[in-house]
């Protein structure tokens, strides 16, 4: 496996399997991909 092979296999495992499936306590025991969402349905403050 060349150097590209492995950051896109690692790539794929972090949005994949990691931030869509791991609970983070910092979270409030949310996926980070969870997070996202909710931050982006949120409106910004002024």
């Amino acid at each position: 496996m060349n150097q590209k092979a492995a950051a896109m296999e690692i790539f794929e495992f972090i949005e994949i399997w990691y931030n869509r499936t791991r609970l983070h306590s910092s979270l409030g025991y949310r996926t980070p991909a969870q997070m996202e969402q909710l931050l982006k349905s949120k409106p910004l403050a002024a």
